[in-house]
Order: C-alpha cells, then structure tokens, then sequence
C-alpha cells in the first residue's frame, strides 16, 4: 500500500471512530455556582442568562419559572453543607421542570436537602422522554425526608445522593415537592454518581488524540520510506 492510500484508510477510520463518538451525549453536572443569590436561574445553561443578567455554560439545559439559586454565604439562606459551594437550586412552587435539548441517557444523579416538618410532602422526581414533560415516563424517584437542623444551625443542613437509572434518551426532568423545602446540588445529567466531575464531550478528545496518533505514524511511515 502506498504512503498516500494508507493514510486515506487511516484518516477515514479516525471519521469513522469521530463520529461514533460524537453521538455519545457527554456527561453534564451542574453546581449553579455564578446564579445570583434568589432569581431564577431560567436560561442560565442555555446560551442565556439568569433573571439576573448572569451566564454560565451553554449546555443545552434550560429551566423553567419557579427554579432559582440561592447562595449560602447569604445570612438568610437556610442550609449549609453543601456539596459544591456557595450555590443550590431551590423551587418556590410545587412543581417545576427541567428541559435538555439535546437529552441524555443512562441515569440522573443528583444531591438534595429538604426538611422532615409535618406539613411538608416527600419531594418526587419524574424523568419524560419529550421536552415539557411530555412523552413516556422513563423514570420516577420519591425522595426521603431528611432531618433537619436544631437550635441556632440552620434548617436544611442534611444532603443525601440519590440517583435514577432508566432506559432510553431523556430530555425533561420534572420536580414536585413543598415549596422552598427541596434544595438541590450537583445535579448530574447522564451519569448515576453526582460525585462523577462532568467532562469534557468525548468527540473533542478523540478528535485530538487521533490527530496526534496520525500525524506520529504518518511520520513513521515517511521514515521508513
């Protein structure tokens, strides 16, 4: 085989393995570190900002009204403890929802905190196959309460991972709970450990490596020639 065929093979099986990988949804957590202390986080991962003017990155992950951050560092915040500081998602309604544009698969993982009051109702996750909680129920989770804070702690200091496997791609995650009673942290989409740091979408990697591995036995190739 020549020096040029042989490179045509081989950069045609780099496509080829490229694309393979690109089509993998990479794994994606968010911490909503850089959400302004109480507004809502809304378009914050999507290419947007928050209610506050603020962005972050663009993932594809865009929420709906009721969803906001909340920073521990803020005297008034009721929690503490938790897993990535000083930001958690909170919801001031009932239910609020979740889209991904582009979906995910494998599991959700996530951190969260809520209070064991009387009054207050077991925090529900529901996991849809459509955008909107629309489409098939792929997954569901009723979440634990959690023993809350005595004395002069605050409220929420309790953090539990909890975690969804289902089948299928996923592109809405529904929450239902008692408002402002459900906090939540490393929010971990495409993945079942919230302990997992997010990283880099494979096809980038491979797309380097392989660039390198063809350049290095191009040169090879000439060498022996």
């Amino acid at each position: 085989m020549t020096t040029t065929a042989w490179v045509k093979t081989l950069l045609l099986a780099a496509m080829g393995y490229c694309a393979t990988a690109s089509a993998a949804t990479p794994v994606i957590q968010l911490d909503f570190t850089g959400i302004a202390n109480g507004e809502e986080v809304r378009e914050f991962y999507n290419g947007g900002t928050d209610s506050a003017g603020n962005a972050g990155i663009n993932y594809g992950v865009s929420f709906k009204e009721g969803l906001i951050g909340i920073d521990s560092t803020d005297p008034l915040a009721e929690f503490s403890g938790e897993p990535t500081k000083p930001s958690i998602l909170a919801s001031y309604r009932r239910s609020a929802y979740i889209n991904i544009a582009n979906g995910f698969g494998t599991g959700l993982a996530f951190y969260y905190t809520n209070g064991d009051f009387e009054d207050s109702v077991n925090g529900t996750i529901n996991i849809y196959e459509g955008e909107n909680l629309e489409g098939a129920l792929l997954g569901t989770l009723t979440l634990d309460k959690l023993e809350t804070g005595t004395g002069d702690s605050r409220t929420y200091i309790n953090w539990k991972m909890a975690a969804i496997s289902f089948t299928g791609v996923a592109k809405s995650i529904g929450i239902m709970g008692t408002a402002l009673d459900l906090g939540f942290d490393n929010l971990t989409l495409g993945a079942l450990d919230a302990n997992i740091p997010a990283v880099p979408e494979p096809a980038s990697i491979l797309q380097l490596l392989f660039g390198i591995g063809v350049i290095t036995a191009l040169r090879r190739r000439i060498g022996k020639n």
